[in-house]
């Protein structure tokens, strides 16, 4: 479908247009209608598939022509209160869900603004004072400012909580809740996640009325364009795998995902010692070192980008090749944020993990969230050596054997509870039964 076809303001099409949209993506063309309708909404998708243009051209398209048709001009009402606000789980996500809308509404008469952890409080507040229309914030920042009485959320309308499966993992649904405590206009909710587990669920059940529910993919899957690579090696030799891969490849653009700050620095560090430029992303470099090293990646300055999973929510890196996991993560719907990053709006993409015995555990979870097994690749002269390989032999067996016991523990039980049910004095056979007798 067409950009032309959903009835777009002429400014904000004009802006679309600008920004090279042609036709919309599927989550696009089912979720603005339902925008539209105003009802609520839980939506889940691929990442990469176009969702922040999901809920921001039809919320910014509202925001405009209810501007348009008040009494009041939008250049009168120089208060700029809040009426939407976005929560996003991370910084970069933040800065990228702003700089998207400010480039929709670069020709609407729409002030948009971005708070979050890292930020200068003060230049945020200035931004704040002065008045915003649209609001992109983390909710740890965003509850500050809301404390010291630096923003009004009364008059919020629409309240997007995008990569909400995230925030709820990172320990945000107090703040959350905080947050929608001072939201006391009535409002319109729409939840976006790539991801659509339990807690999600949960929390849709507490804060949306009556919602339309919305998925263009099955959920907790990753795109079918992202070729995915599974490569068993031992732990001590990752390192000196991933700078052949590179190399031997002559792979220019890679994002690297380590399992924690400490090891991110360590291989930053051995790669630059191969020769291969690398920069760093994660939570205890500077809002201005994290900027840096994204747009030295993005322009090609250096050719790995080494980061946590503070970086797989908020990277949109046009045409990024491949990701590499060096540690698999620890939940697993993480993994198909970190290979999100690559395969974006339809392009291609390679996903490589590199996996010793230890990550085996991880590997399992991960292939039972996304319904697939991955043949384990061994390249030549990277094969386990023989401790490990025992070692291995060993956890698979004690997990089987595990696994075993398990099932019949769950087989027992449940013929314990039919049994009891047969017992039971509600049951009207056996009580027949007992009548029979006497």
């Amino acid at each position: 479908m067409s950009v032309d076809a959903i009835g777009l303001s002429a400014e904000l099409l004009k802006a679309v247009k600008a920004c090279g949209y042609k036709n919309l993506t599927p989550i696009q063309q089912q979720a603005i209608p339902m925008i539209r309708s105003g009802s609520d909404l839980l939506a889940s998708a691929q990442t990469g598939t176009g969702k922040t243009a999901a809920f921001s051209l039809p919320i910014l398209d509202a925001l405009v022509k209810g501007s348009a048709s008040s009494t009041k001009s939008a250049s009168q009402n120089s208060s700029h209160n809040i009426r939407a606000l976005v929560l996003t789980p991370t910084r970069e996500l933040a800065a990228q869900v702003a700089n998207n809308m400010k480039a929709y509404s670069q020709f609407l008469p729409l002030k948009i603004g971005v708070v979050y952890g890292g930020g200068k409080m003060a230049s945020q507040t200035k931004v704040l004072k002065e008045g915003v229309d649209v609001l992109i914030a983390t909710p740890g920042r965003l509850l500050e400012h809301l404390t010291l009485r630096n923003l009004d959320l009364a008059q919020v309308s629409y309240l997007v909580l995008d990569e909400a499966d995230r925030m709820l993992d990172m320990g945000f649904l107090s703040d959350i809740e905080k947050l929608m405590l001072a939201m006391k206009h009535k409002h319109q909710t729409l939840m976006f996640s790539a991801t659509y587990s339990n807690k999600v669920k949960s929390l849709a059940k507490q804060i949306l009325k009556t919602p339309k529910t919305l998925g263009v993919a099955k959920q907790n899957s990753t795109s079918g364009k992202v070729k995915q690579s599974v490569y068993w090696v031992s732990e001590v030799r990752k390192r000196e795998l991933l700078s052949e891969l590179i190399g031997v490849n002559n792979w220019q653009q890679v994002l690297v995902f380590a399992g924690t700050k400490e090891s991110a620095n360590i291989l930053a560090k051995e790669l630059k010692l191969d020769g291969i430029k690398s920069a760093l992303c994660h939570g205890d470099k500077t809002q201005g070192a994290r900027n840096k090293a994204l747009t030295d990646f993005s322009e090609g300055k250096v050719r790995v980008l080494v980061a946590t999973d503070v970086a797989a929510r908020g990277l949109d890196i046009d045409d990024l090749a491949y990701v590499v996991n060096f540690h698999l993560p620890f939940l697993a719907e993480d993994y198909v944020h970190r290979v999100g990053r690559t395969g974006r709006a339809g392009k291609s993409g390679t996903a490589i993990s590199l996996v010793s015995p230890k990550d085996e555990r991880f590997l399992e979870n991960i292939e039972q969230l996304i319904g697939r097994q991955f043949e384990r690749i061994i390249v030549p002269g990277y094969e386990l050596n023989r401790d490990e390989a025992v070692e291995h032999t060993q956890a698979n067996e004690k997990r089987v054997s595990k696994n075993r016991y398990r099932a019949t523990q769950e087989k027992n039980q449940e013929i314990a509870k039919k049994k009891a049910k047969k017992k039971s004095p509600s049951n009207k056979k056996y009580n027949s039964k007992i009548k029979k007798k006497r």
